[in-house]
């Protein structure tokens, strides 16, 4: 290969990719408002489904990495499950149900009414991704999708979608990725407060009862002084602290009968205390 084809295949496709920008602008805001629900959401104890195939299977396991993990800024794992990377479940269903229903299937499994479930199809043509989306409405979830141009089937199956406008799919896919990024970006900056790493809340920034959602306001214990369930000013559940990743602590493992293996020395014989 030469230096003049080698560059010619780099400037055309930077050059694809920078003609699709301005498109991709004008559809993207979309982002901010889907953010929005989405924090909301997580905050409140729902969960995000997400699933893809082949390079759109990655971004999906990626996206689902930024928000159980963090994107910048350290604070609480937020649920989300890349369903395209449970192979054990993705083999079984293929091989039982066939292969367009490995993914509605686990959305009937893990998806709860109210939660949300994204699909990633460059396309828009996956069966198994239509398939999980009609699911996911059957049971209640909100339904979205990163697509290449409209129309294509998935974005009729899902209640909102963004469309990348470029008819180069791996332009699609760079910009889904950037779309993930993003999305991932409003999400913390629409969580209702600061959620620390363990999942606690500093000092005067617990959130009001309307910011939860589900079990999180329903599971908090009454009788507490200063609570009052009818009055609307039960806080949130007392966080449970973590240990933060990292650090180096001393193994303890418990068994029935009330034995702590971590006071056993060597010997088998527990040590003085």
């Amino acid at each position: 290969m030469t230096g003049t084809t080698s560059t010619e295949l780099l400037d055309g496709h930077l050059a694809g990719l920078a003609s699709a920008l301005l498109p991709y602008r004008s559809v993207a805001g979309r982002l901010g408002r889907w953010g929005d629900e989405l924090a909301r959401l997580l905050a409140g104890g729902g969960r995000l489904l997400v699933a893809g195939n082949g390079g759109s299977a990655a971004e999906a396991q990626h996206l689902a990495a930024e928000l159980v993990g963090k994107l910048r800024d350290d604070r609480a794992p937020l649920s989300a499950i890349a369903l395209c990377a449970e192979t054990s479940s993705l083999t079984a269903l293929g091989n039982d149900y066939g292969f367009d229903e490995v993914f509605a299937r686990q959305v009937r499994a893990h998806g709860r009414p109210g939660d949300i479930l994204l699909l990633l199809s460059t396309s828009g043509r996956s069966a198994n991704l239509v398939r999980a989306a009609r699911a996911g409405r059957e049971i209640g979830l909100r339904c979205w999708a990163f697509t290449g141009p409209t129309p294509n089937p998935l974005a009729d199956a899902c209640t909102d979608v963004l469309a990348v406008p470029s008819p180069d799919s791996q332009v699609v896919q760079e910009l889904h990725l950037v779309s993930a990024h993003v999305l991932c970006g409003y999400v913390d900056a629409h969580l209702p407060v600061l959620l620390g790493p363990t999942g606690g809340y500093a000092a005067g920034q617990r959130p009001p009862v309307a910011a939860y959602t589900g079990a999180a306001a329903a599971t908090e214990p009454a009788g507490r002084p200063g609570v009052d369930a009818a009055a609307g000013n039960v806080p949130p559940p007392e966080p449970t602290p973590v240990r933060p990743s990292g650090v180096e602590d001393e193994l303890v493992l418990r068994v029935p009968g009330g034995i702590d293996l971590g006071d056993v020395a060597p010997g088998g014989s527990e040590e003085e205390r």
